[in-house]
Formats: C-alpha cells, sequence, structure tokens
C-alpha cells in the first residue's frame, strides 16, 4: 500500500448522527492518496464507520488525546482535523491539499447553522454571533481550532502533541509558533458547525472551556489574582458585546432579545465560576 499524501482525522464521542453526516461529506473526496481516520474516544457504543474510513478507539478521554492517536495511527505527514460534528464543504479536501504549503499550519473559516427550525433561542442566536471567529482567533490571538485544521507532522515532531485538560488549541498553537512554525487564516477551507440548541448545552460548552482557561492561567497567588480581575470584568463585557447582538442581520429582533439575554446570563455565571477558581475552589 502506498503512503497516503495526508491523513483527515476526526474525533468522536457519542455522536453517530453527526458522524455519520460528516463521513457522508468527506466520502465523495476521499482518494487513495486520503487516511481516513476515525477516532473514537471511547464511546458509550462504539461507532459504525463507512469505508474507506477505519476506526481507532483512544480510551484516554478528551479530543486532545484522540487527535493525538490518530496522528500515531497514520504514515501521513500532512494532518487535516475536522471534528465529528463539523459538515465539511464538497470542497474541504481539495483547498486543504492546496493550501497545505502555505504555513505550518493553516486554520480556516467554521460557520454556524441551526439543526432545529426557527425561531432561533437564546442559544443559537448567541452562537450565531460569537461561535468560531477563527479568523479573529488566528490573526489576533494567534490560535487555531483544531475543528478545521491543516498541519503536518514536523509541528508535532518538535513540539509533541495536544495537551488535555487545558485549552488545547490555544496551547498547542501558542507552541508551534513559539517554536517558529508559522500560523495563517485560510477562508476557503470551510466547514459548518451545529449552534448548540439550548441554554444546558451552550453552559457545558462554555464550563469545559472555562475550565481549560484557568489550566493555562496557572494557580500562584499573582495568577488567581490575575484570574479574578478578570472575573470582575464579565458584567463589562456584556456591555461592550451587546452592539454586536444588536446589530447583527442574521436575528429577528425576538432572537436579538433572547440572544442578549443568554449573552448576559453566560458572562454572569461565567464570572461566578471564575471567581470560585481564583479562590481555589472546583467548579
Amino acid at each position: 500500500m502506498t503512503k497516503p499524501d495526508a491523513a483527515i482525522v476526526i474525533p468522536h464521542y457519542n455522536d453517530q448522527e453527526r458522524l455519520n453526516r460528516c463521513m457522508a461529506a468527506l466520502l465523495p473526496q476521499i482518494d487513495d492518496g486520503i487516511d481516513a481516520i476515525v477516532v473514537d474516544n471511547a464511546s458509550d457504543t462504539p461507532p459504525e464507520v463507512m469505508p474507506p474510513f477505519r476506526l481507532v478507539v483512544e480510551k484516554k478521554k478528551g479530543a486532545a488525546h484522540a487527535r493525538n492517536r490518530g496522528v500515531e495511527e497514520t504514515t501521513a505527514d500532512r494532518f487535516f482535523f475536522i471534528d465529528s460534528d463539523c459538515l465539511p464543504d464538497d470542497d474541504w479536501v481539495e483547498v486543504a491539499r492546496r493550501v497545505a504549503g502555505r504555513a505550518d499550519l493553516v486554520g480556516g473559516h467554521v460557520y454556524v447553522f441551526d439543526e432545529t427550525p426557527p425561531p432561533r433561542s437564546g442559544a443559537e442566536a448567541f452562537e450565531t454571533v460569537f461561535a468560531f471567529d477563527f479568523k479573529s482567533y488566528i490573526e489576533k490571538q494567534g490560535f487555531s481550532g483544531s475543528g478545521n485544521l491543516v498541519t503536518h507532522r514536523g509541528v508535532f515532531d518538535k513540539i509533541g502533541g495536544f495537551r488535555a485538560g487545558v485549552s488545547e488549541d490555544y496551547d498547542w498553537s501558542h507552541r508551534a509558533t513559539a517554536a517558529g512554525y508559522t500560523l495563517v487564516y485560510e477562508s476557503a477551507l470551510r466547514v459548518g458547525h451545529p449552534s448548540r440548541r439550548d441554554w444546558a448545552a451552550l453552559r457545558r460548552k462554555w464550563h469545559r472551556v472555562t475550565q481549560e482557561a484557568f489550566g493555562l492561567n496557572g494557580t500562584g497567588l499573582a495568577a488567581r489574582a490575575r484570574w479574578f480581575g478578570r472575573a470582575l470584568m464579565m458584567p463589562v463585557s456584556v456591555v461592550i458585546h451587546a452592539p454586536r447582538i444588536v446589530r447583527a442581520d442574521s436575528l429577528a429582533p425576538d432572537e436579538r432579545k433572547a440572544a442578549l439575554a443568554t449573552l448576559a446570563r453566560q458572562r454572569l455565571v461565567r464570572m461566578r465560576w471564575m471567581v470560585l477558581q481564583a479562590l481555589g475552589f472546583k467548579i
């Protein structure tokens, strides 16, 4: 068997329906040069995969471990990362191949779509405005999410894999750029991601994000004081970010109201979590 020129790595956990959608969108794009790997993170029921996708099981919990396992399981030198709940455009593999040489890390565009009929819930409306701004992540904050990322083996050989328990995308990207690797944004590399349907799903997301961000913050006295100060800025951020909702043409008037209420709720809940973390409590 000839060595593949690239591997698609798809971490998965307990989401067969969305995995099926992702695989179906990728299937017409896969040729003999692609090693297509689904890395299951010890789901309650092992997922079914369609050829030419192959299934690997990673028992250590966390998408970081799943992505690292995918890298270990292939001989390919290029990696096209996508999450199992994402929906790639029909030219995603073609574009990934074309832009892979632009930089060591190439992050693409992620747009949000709803899986429920209108009107949007507060969580869906909130995500429509605020979720997955990869261009800003890359060009202003210096990291790319790994749900739509092209990179190569040399980066892993130099800096190691993703680290679980922290903001893994932020951490890995910054370790890569600190080592001299380049990172760019590519608007033509596109995937869709479903919006969180309700407050419970949105809360779970931000609880995880807050835990991971605190993992990077540090636990020393100065670090905790800095985190406490960031927590107190959460209510201020409601005022700062509310105009983005007001100006969002994609939202109906009632959806704007729901998004504003969700913004306030999300920031106040995060403030409480962050204060507890700063004081040494687990959330």
